[in-house]
């Protein structure tokens, strides 16, 4: 929690200023630009675009529609795929899926059609005379899905398009997940993350229940003996520990905690904002740490990594916006103390220089040491041992992440489960998208199966 930062100074300007440093990291496109840009289109037969997508978006098709002045009719080939359509348009790393795949890349031009920011066009721009989609009519099933993030809510989405009731129980006073939680604040500005859930839930038949954790005061056992399925969407809600002396003391917080904090702020100048500032990670969530630091006034933000720059998680893009921000990256170091001043407040880190032997990363007994006001840990999350505590839920097949077929089954009949608690997976939003939708569909086609083998011959 980021109570352990209260003696930090609060972060300079005015909360009016200050939010003016996290609107869009691009700016939308024209009407103008997005006709020329669409022109620039070859809607390719069987499109490597659409193939690269984790949802399937029909690429070449809501292009076109652009192209023709149906902003409408691309926003809805969008969102037909991917009911998260406008998050994904921004948060998406595009630059590694279907921008990447863009055969635009491959000609005298040497760069893709602008997919992402067309996709953003046709959602932001379009004027939907009610819910684009209709409900199918009633089967009588009601479905549990635990967990309002963007797995959850697809699976939600798609089961009440095919005339299922859900009810959805999330722990959290808001929907979202990590879109309203997790997000850098600058590439999901202002109330986005709220309006998108507005708008997936308009379609009907999707019932909220905010304040219930599973394994808390919900459990497994009872939610399968009450609804006809349920949709595991727990995301990764624990924070890695670094496994060091000193990792409670004040100043040593998770990057998570204090990103949701950051996003949750009716009053950015209140935030405590560190001069010299610790980033310990190479992923994306560590490279939204770093940024927002720097915008929010830190002096000198260092992000460190264990291994080279080509083991990052984080892609080159996310990579080159750090580098526009001034963070300072220091790889080939791992973490192994934490120093304290003479109050047992961070001061500092010590690291150990590393390298890689034989295919296996070694200490080199090289020692580095940053001073810092505070540091921040970016090393990945777990599911945590409190969700899946009850005797049934430990029929459920796990490693680290929860087992499912390719269909999002788990062992245990009538219980699915899809985004970052499964594996395998990507941890991209995209992908939690693709799998609710899924889910739902193996949901329907199990409880159809099960009717039709019921009706009396």
């Amino acid at each position: 929690m980021i109570e352990s930062l209260h003696y930090l100074p609060r972060a300079g300007g005015t909360h009016d200023a200050l939010s003016e440093r996290f609107t869009d990291l691009a700016p939308p496109l024209t009407a103008r630009q997005a006709a020329i840009e669409s022109a620039r289109c070859l809607y390719c037969y069987d499109a490597p675009c659409t193939r690269a997508c984790p949802t399937g978006i029909d690429v070449a098709s809501f292009i076109r529609n652009i192209h023709d002045h149906n902003i409408d009719g691309a926003a809805t080939t969008i969102l037909q795929a991917n009911i998260f359509g406008g998050s994904c348009a921004r948060v998406c790393p595009t630059e590694i899926l279907c921008e990447d795949a863009c055969v635009r890349n491959h000609d005298a031009e040497g760069q893709p059609v602008k997919i992402g920011l067309l996709q953003r066009h046709a959602i932001d721009n379009a004027q939907f005379d009610g819910h684009p989609f209709k409900r199918a009519p009633s089967t009588g099933k009601t479905i549990a899905v635990v967990g309002a993030g963007p797995a959850g809510l697809s699976c939600a989405h798609r089961l009440a398009m095919l005339g299922h009731d859900v009810v959805v129980f999330e722990a959290r006073e808001k929907s979202g997940g990590l879109n309203e939680y997790g997000i850098a604040k600058y590439k999901l500005p202002g109330d986005f993350a709220q309006r998108e859930v507005e708008f997936l839930l308009s379609i009907g038949g999707i019932e909220i229940q905010h304040g219930y954790a599973l394994g808390h005061n919900l459990q497994l056992a009872d939610l399968h003996a009450r609804y006809d399925a349920v949709f595991l969407g727990l995301g990764l809600a624990a924070s890695r520990e670094l496994g060091l002396t000193g990792e409670n003391a004040p100043g040593l917080v998770a990057a998570v905690d204090y990103i949701a904090t950051l996003r949750q702020s009716d009053d950015l100048s209140a935030l405590p904002v560190p001069r010299r500032a610790i980033v310990i990670g190479a992923g994306n969530t560590a490279i939204d740490m770093a940024v927002q630091l720097k915008r929010l006034g830190a002096e000198e933000v260092t992000l460190v990594y264990r291994r080279g720059f080509e083991a990052m998680s984080a892609t080159g893009h996310e990579i080159d916006i750090a580098k526009a921000h001034f963070v300072r990256m220091r790889t080939w170091a791992a973490p192994l103390e934490v120093l304290l001043d003479d109050a047992g407040r961070v001061r500092g880190m010590r690291f150990e220089e590393t390298r890689m032997q034989d295919g296996r990363l070694v200490a080199t007994g090289g020692i580095i040491e940053i001073a810092a006001d505070a540091v921040f840990k970016a090393i990945g999350q777990g599911m945590g041992l409190a969700a899946l505590v009850d005797p049934l839920a430990r029929e459920i097949e796990r490693t680290d992440k929860i087992v499912v077929d390719a269909c999002l089954r788990t062992a245990l009949p009538g219980v699915y489960a899809g985004g970052d608690c499964v594996a395998p997976g990507q941890d991209l939003t995209v992908q939690a998208v693709q799998h609710g939708k899924l889910a739902a569909l193996a949901i329907h086609h199990d409880i159809q199966s099960k009717a039709e083998a019921a009706w009396p011959t």
